[in-house]
């Protein structure tokens, strides 16, 4: 803990003064360090947050912002001029940036961020629901929807469920007519994922060969997508639970970036490997609409004060939690 200068809005700025942010596992990787990233301190973490319009900066007019209005931050810049931003894929653009990862981040009182990233806080969220909704749920939205094209009637594993982006997937699922298997190591995490609408449930520790498993629960077909935020222990059992034509669609490295790849299998069947990260403008305000219409909202794991962060860090690299954990800033 400790001040910083008050930030002041530049151009195309707004400062919000924020309510409450949400621990990412990115956080781990500032903290621990991650080849080519330098931070000049001192540095802001988080990426995540919602709270009010403070004031605006020159060249935000036209904006549907004010000072006073309740609001969600998109964690995610782009240049908002490449080939890229300039078709609305923001998170493709070779200059994305995250807010507390290369950019000044939420876990501060005020936060100066550009006005294009703030949109209206859903109504139906409580403050704490709103700041876990952006990066986990954008995340899974754009992995499940824009990368693995998901249908109504599809079948999608989800590894490693207690997770931001795994919930968030599960909730997806349930909201586009989808049916989820889930995976953990905790069956307490299991129970908990069944009384939210997954359709079966594997305790990875308990079983010598997931994949057959999954085979076994769609009738030997396979699921259609594979939702993998793991990485290196997982890719090989979500290629093999897929279908022929399957998708694993892949947003994180946590237990491992580097994985050995069967290409005979992936040509084979006809499966694709996608990789996601983060969403896009377009994504972040599809998001914030069905938020505002429809049942989604994050699973809470449970709330810090802003001055309990590291114990709140703790938590979450123990893997101990059920859903986000949140800052009362």
């Amino acid at each position: 803990m400790g001040d910083v200068p008050t930030p002041v809005p530049g151009h195309g700025q707004a400062l919000v003064r924020v309510r409450t942010a949400a621990l990412n596992h990115l956080d781990l990787s500032v903290l621990k360090g991650r080849p080519g990233l330098t931070l000049h301190g001192p540095h802001v973490m988080g990426s995540d947050a919602a709270g009010v319009v403070e004031a605006l900066g020159p060249g935000s007019e036209g904006l549907e912002l004010k000072p006073g209005l309740e609001v969600v931050l998109h964690p995610g810049v782009g240049c908002m001029r490449c080939e890229f931003c300039l078709r609305g894929a923001h998170s493709e653009c070779p200059h994305f940036r995250i807010a507390g990862f290369q950019l000044q981040g939420t876990y501060a009182e005020l936060m100066a961020v550009p006005a294009l990233n703030l949109f209206a806080k859903p109504a139906a969220l409580s403050w704490e629901e709103a700041a876990a909704l952006p990066l986990a749920h954008l995340t899974a939205w754009r992995m499940l929807f824009e990368r693995a094209r998901l249908q109504a009637g599809e079948t999608v594993l989800i590894h490693g469920i207690g997770g931001g982006v795994a919930l968030a997937a599960l909730q997806l699922c349930g909201l586009c007519g989808a049916t989820a298997i889930v995976t953990s190591s905790s069956d307490e995490k299991l129970k908990k994922a069944l009384l939210l609408g997954a359709a079966g449930i594997l305790n990875y520790r308990q079983i010598t060969d997931v994949a057959a498993r999954v085979k076994e629960m769609t009738g030997g077909r396979g699921v259609d997508v594979a939702l993998d935020t793991v990485g290196a222990p997982t890719l090989a059992i979500s290629m093999a639970a897929l279908r022929r034509g399957g998708r694993v669609v892949t947003c994180g490295v946590t237990g491992g970036a580097e994985a050995p790849l069967n290409l005979r299998q992936l040509y084979w069947d006809h499966l694709s490997l996608l990789g996601s990260t983060m969403g896009s403008m377009e994504d972040m305000r599809r998001l914030v609409r069905a938020a505002g219409e429809r049942p989604i909202k994050p699973v809470l794991d449970k709330v810090f004060p802003l001055g309990e962060y590291a114990a709140a860090a703790r938590r979450m690299e123990a893997g101990d939690q059920f859903g986000k954990i949140v800052l009362a800033i």
